[in-house]
């Protein structure tokens, strides 16, 4: 599973699971879906601790904090009983998404990848060994801007856990080594923009310290001919 570990530059897809998280869901006016489902981001949009989040001329970006897997062994068909076989480690994402460009997009039955694979919407820690996080629907997630919690939620609320997540997405294509599948997010997302200081945190169970922690600065993106309208 060494070649696990550098997913940021191995990896060939992100798999977004939506609506993982009924609060969330609701908060955006979205049913609670009854079965998972899931689409997919750039690996062009990581962007490694300490990086510079860029919001793109006429976007409104929200922020989304996740459990990212990172998966293991190359597997298809995989059952829920073998999935932990199949998962390597786990990471701290954040899936951010041009709102408005996604509202758009579902009015008119258009799919969303404009407005979550833009450069830099993909903020991602460095792997985190699964002997880390011995139960991974017990992690506490949280997300600040500039300094203000935003979200504070754990995996304990997720709709579909991590097990179930692999059983279903590798029963409709192959999960290979280095891929990471981001898992959904607790209630809080809101709008970031040009000046904000992000900061977020992982942290296993009762544990009274963070795992893992990122910081990112917010800027408008430069020389872009881009600009939704």
């Amino acid at each position: 599973m060494a070649s696990a570990k550098n997913f940021f530059t191995t990896g060939r897809n992100i798999i977004a699971i939506g609506r993982n998280f009924s609060e969330h869901a609701k908060e955006l006016g979205n049913a609670v879906p009854t079965s998972p489902f899931y689409f997919l981001k750039p690996t062009s949009s990581y962007l490694a601790n300490g990086g510079i989040v860029e919001i793109p001329k006429g976007c409104e970006v929200h922020h989304e904090i996740e459990l990212a897997v990172v998966i293991g062994k190359t597997g298809r068909d995989i059952k829920k009983e073998d999935a932990m076989n199949h998962i390597a480690g786990y990471a701290l994402a954040i899936d951010m998404t041009a709102r408005n460009v996604q509202n758009e997009a579902k009015k008119k039955g258009l799919p969303w990848s404009t407005a979550k694979g833009f450069d830099t919407f993909t903020p991602i820690s460095d792997f985190i060994p699964k002997e880390r996080i011995s139960d991974p629907s017990n992690v506490n997630l949280w997300l600040k801007v500039n300094d203000v919690y935003r979200q504070n939620g754990n995996t304990k609320d997720m709709i579909f856990n991590v097990p179930s997540l692999v059983e279903y997405v590798s029963s409709i294509m192959k999960l290979e080594t280095g891929d990471v599948m981001l898992t959904g997010t607790p209630k809080g997302v809101g709008q970031i923009v040009n000046g904000d200081v992000i900061t977020c945190g992982l942290r296993v169970g009762s544990d009274d310290k963070d795992l893992v922690n990122m910081r990112f600065d917010v800027k408008d993106r430069q020389n872009s001919s881009y600009s939704f309208k």
